[in-house]
């Protein structure tokens, strides 16, 4: 069993592949229902009860007007970015031990979850009940609730926990996260300009996030004193910017917000994996 084996190599690269398959469905199925749901975009945007809340908002964001279309931009980047992360890694850590790059897989993977935001107009479209609404939500909040515990746990392996059965940390950050979204008041009535279906979670979910990234990049920063390796500090930054460029592009209702995202979220992603690679290949 899973839960059961120590994560090999093999196993580990199987829940890449997985996560590949996953996210390859994930962007098909945003691509598949395109010309369905765009024309109805600007008829829930209107229908919007706020604005989305994020850094890029709380600083020049209001002298941006929202766009309907934005929405579905960030959830096909937010795929993509899923899919070519997931496939980098596994092709460059094929062959490499590193217990933090499973854990920074499964937060690139997390990013597949962001499909679920086409339930809103593709509700209106088929006039479905709000239950479906509530339920994307779930698995909004428990793909993101994931995402960040997977990097969080990546930061503490760093730091030199010693855990050999590194399955059942996936299990535990699998099951805190569904507690969270299980947890979560839904109105399946309202979503913000982002199509994040309104919560009782959101400012709570602001502050664990801040909180997550805050204490892994300074688990990053003691792995370079604990481990002697100053490579640890440029994955520190990297982590910085890996949460500035999440928020950006999962909160985005203005051009360009998805791609000021994508960049920042890819810089922080690059620099990270590319340092950690480093690391272990004098291993």
């Amino acid at each position: 069993m899973f839960y059961a084996m120590h994560m090999t190599l093999s196993l580990r690269n199987n829940c890449f592949k997985a996560g590949i398959i996953t996210s390859v469905l994930s962007l098909a199925i945003i691509l598949a229902t395109a010309s369905s749901i765009l024309p109805v975009y600007p008829e829930v945007s209107a229908e919007s009860i706020q604005r989305s809340s994020g850094i890029f908002h709380e600083f020049i964001g209001d002298f941006f007007e929202p766009d309907p279309y934005v929405p579905f931009l960030s959830t096909i980047i937010a795929a993509a970015y899923s899919l070519i992360g997931i496939i980098l890694i596994y092709y460059f850590f094929e062959k490499t031990q590193s217990p933090e790059i499973l854990f920074i897989g499964l937060f690139i993977f997390s990013f597949a979850f962001e499909s679920v935001r086409i339930v809103v107009p593709l509700a209106r479209l088929m006039r479905l009940p709000s239950v479906y609404l509530v339920r994307s939500s779930r698995i909004l909040v428990f793909g993101r609730y994931f995402g960040l515990f997977s990097l969080f746990t990546a930061s503490i392996f760093s730091a030199g926990l010693k855990i050999q059965k590194q399955g059942n940390i996936v299990i535990i950050a699998a099951a805190a996260a569904l507690v969270f979204a299980l947890g979560v008041l839904t109105d399946g009535l309202s979503w913000d300009s982002a199509l994040n279906v309104k919560n009782d979670f959101s400012y709570t979910f602001i502050m664990v996030e801040r909180g997550i990234f805050g204490i892994s990049m300074a688990s990053f920063i003691i792995s370079a004193y604990t481990r002697g390796s100053r490579s640890y500090i440029p994955i520190a930054l990297g982590a910085l910017l890996i949460y500035v460029g999440r928020n950006i592009l999962l909160s985005g209702d203005v051009w360009i917000s998805p791609f000021l995202g994508l960049f920042i979220l890819t810089l922080g992603t690059l620099i990270a994996c590319i340092k950690l690679h480093r690391i272990y290949l004098w291993l």
